[in-house]
């Protein structure tokens, strides 16, 4: 069994230790591959560090996080922009647009979007959204730019069945992590409404760690848990889950 974390940040582990052993528990429950977003210039260090010591495992993406689009983006964007060339990475992300925390940034965000999404498509990459409390603000923005190029994941969805089939209808895949697992969460209901052919599995670790670990730090290593909740959604066997999202992810990064 082949398992697929499509959006991780294990990166943030810094203690050598530590992050060696979170690897080492990915490996046990046959998460091998993982995916890691970038949020801002400093992380692109982090990245390429557990890339370098993994490379048949971890795969680096490039992007300012919507949350980092503050005074001064544009040199972010800039440096992240020029550190693309030297390095291998599979998408753009994660960008998109965030209202939760602030939304006095609305504009400088969506300008951000717009700029890395023209990345993506100049790169002939996917792009990695992230949506918090922004679906009709996002879906403006890839109504705009839509194309035969545009393609990607929405990152963490916890969209209804309309949001779901828009963005499955832009040519994006559905990235299901650990709020599957939530009671009241009501995506297990949307999922139901959704072929397995358009998600993809994640964590996002170290945040929104799935049941039984709600509450305490996530890692990658508890995909295992994303997926049997999945499986059961489907009435598939965890096997088929594995085999099919991590097939989607294929798709979807070129590799």
């Amino acid at each position: 069994m082949l398992l697929t974390d499509t959006h991780t940040h294990l990166y943030y582990e810094t203690d050598l230790e530590k992050q060696a052993q979170l690897m080492e528990r990915c490996f046990a429950f046959d998460v091998n591959r993982l995916f890691l977003p970038n949020v801002d210039v400093k992380s692109i260090k982090m990245i390429d560090d557990l890339v370098s010591k993994y490379p048949d495992n971890c795969f680096a993406m490039a992007g300012l996080h919507p949350c980092d689009v503050k005074e001064g983006y544009q040199e972010q964007l800039a440096l992240i922009y020029n550190s693309i060339a030297g390095r291998k990475i599979y998408a753009i992300g994660e960008i998109g647009i965030d209202l939760y925390w602030d939304k006095t940034t609305l504009s400088i965000q969506q300008d951000a979007f717009k700029q890395q999404i023209n990345w993506a498509k100049e790169l002939d990459l996917p792009f990695v959204i992230h949506c918090r409390e922004a679906f009709d603000e996002v879906f403006e923005v890839l109504e705009e730019m839509n194309d035969e190029k545009m393609r990607g994941i929405f990152h963490c969805f916890t969209g209804n069945l309309e949001q779901a089939r828009r963005a499955i209808s832009l040519g994006f895949y559905l990235g299901i992590g650990g709020v599957v697992t939530y009671k009241k969460a009501g995506l297990d209901l949307v999922l139901a409404d959704v072929p397995l052919k358009n998600i993809l599995l994640e964590t996002d670790s170290p945040y929104l760690a799935p049941v039984p670990y709600r509450g305490k730090p996530n890692e990658s290593s508890y995909l295992i848990h994303i997926a049997q909740k999945v499986a059961d959604i489907y009435d598939v066997s965890l096997e088929e889950v594995a085999n099919v999202t991590t097939e989607n992810s294929k798709k979807i990064f070129g590799i």
